[in-house]
């Protein structure tokens, strides 16, 4: 265990099924704390903790997946509305798209309202959903009926209407130009080393900058978008640094007062085989050119890549816009995998300066022999919510930075 400026609370290993995703979200409720986690891998779809005491986190339910060949990677919550992203393996397989499931009469025990099926001979469902209240859900997905250019470039934006949350319908997508057949462009140029596909991962929209949405579009690098008119979004910059650096831009985190982006590019090799994989910060007070100034420091490669599993970047705690949520342009949380869970300060963001870390042991049976932190969430008094995707499950934290 390494640990500074972050120390150990509780954890639980989720029954023995903590092969946690990147979804983690939190709901206050009649002074519980209800704590909710997607599952990277099956049988488990979801967990649902009882965190009022983050000290000794209590599963209070886990719901199971209809079969072996879809996952449940990502979750959102807002308005007593929980988001359920499915993804299946192989296209055309179901259930692929999202369930919305009511949390107002019991958090505990989420009721399945409604569902879009996003299924479709060239979809494999959705890999990310962002909702945090309101009428709009946005989606990393493929469609009934898109047709991908490459098998890799399957999921793009798509923006959901929710006024009636059991009949989830579509209001726009978008994609990048040359990905779907039919085009007026040509398809981009593949990575040569490592192609991860030009597709979406995280959309990010800061209630500051309601028209505009931050999207992680893997090979792609940094999308920003016009989303004044919800059903017609429009290209305002794109940021691509990839070549040189080996791809798959992760999560866009805007921090509007300061005219920054937090950008994670996703480690997806084990043994750092696809390094550097670092969170960025760049200048967007030119949003049609925003341009990187710095990187977070990193603890050293030749160390870490021998310690097993993947080791850098993934993913950031997201600024949600809720009294309970840690929001702030200074302080910075990401999830790096064998290198645990880091925080960074960022006044100076030309000189980002690490000020917290913990790096918990392997959990017993880890495939990768190191712990694999996946995601992370931080409440506004410095309770930090970090998982595992080799069977570690939660980790409970206090941040003392």
């Amino acid at each position: 265990m390494e640990s500074y400026g972050m120390r150990l609370l509780g954890q639980h290993d989720l029954a023995g099924r903590g092969h946690c995703g990147e979804g983690i979200a939190l709901l206050p409720r009649a002074g519980r704390k209800y704590l909710y986690v997607a599952h990277e891998r099956g049988p488990v779809n979801f967990s649902v903790l009882d965190v009022t005491d983050p000290a000794s986190p209590a599963l209070l339910k886990q719901t199971l997946l209809p079969h072996a060949r879809v996952r449940s990677n990502s979750l959102a919550l807002g308005d007593d509305l929980l988001l359920v992203a499915y993804q299946v393996r192989e296209p055309g397989q179901r259930p692929a798209g999202i369930d919305v499931f009511d949390l107002s009469q019991d958090p505990a025990d989420p009721k399945l309202i409604g569902e879009l099926d996003m299924s479709g001979p060239h979809s494999r469902g959705t890999h990310w959903v962002g909702y945090t209240g309101g009428r709009y859900a946005y989606l990393s997905t493929g469609t009934r009926d898109s047709r991908p250019t490459h098998n890799l470039d399957d999921q793009f934006p798509v923006i959901i209407d929710l006024s009636r949350p059991d009949r989830p319908r579509e209001v726009a997508r978008w994609w990048l130009p040359g990905t779907q057949a039919g085009d007026d462009c040509p398809p981009p140029i593949r990575h040569e080393r490592f192609d991860a596909g030009f597709r979406a991962h995280n959309i990010n929209i800061d209630p500051e900058r309601p028209d505009r949405a931050y999207v992680g579009y893997l090979d792609g690098g940094v999308i920003i978008l016009d989303i004044a008119d919800p059903a017609a979004p429009r290209l305002v910059s794109r940021l691509d640094y990839h070549p040189p650096m080996p791809g798959f831009t992760h999560t866009v985190l805007p921090l509007p007062s300061r005219n920054l982006l937090a950008i994670s590019d996703e480690t997806v090799h084990d043994h750092a085989a696809d390094y550097p994989k670092l969170l960025w910060f760049a200048d967007a007070s030119h949003e049609e050119s925003p341009l990187i100034i710095s990187s977070a420091p990193m603890p050293p490669v030749s160390e870490y890549a021998r310690r097993g599993g993947r080791f850098g970047a993934h993913n950031l705690h997201e600024n949600q816009p809720f009294d309970w949520s840690w929001r702030s342009d200074e302080i910075v949380f990401g999830s790096f995998f064998n290198a645990g869970v880091r925080a960074f300060d960022i006044t100076n963001a030309f000189q980002p300066r690490e000020v917290a870390a913990y790096v918990p042991p392997a959990p017993p049976g880890s495939e990768a022999g190191a712990i694999q932190i996946n995601d992370v969430y931080v409440t506004a008094d410095g309770i930090v919510y970090a998982v595992d995707r080799g069977g570690g499950g939660l980790y409970t934290l206090q941040f003392e930075y």
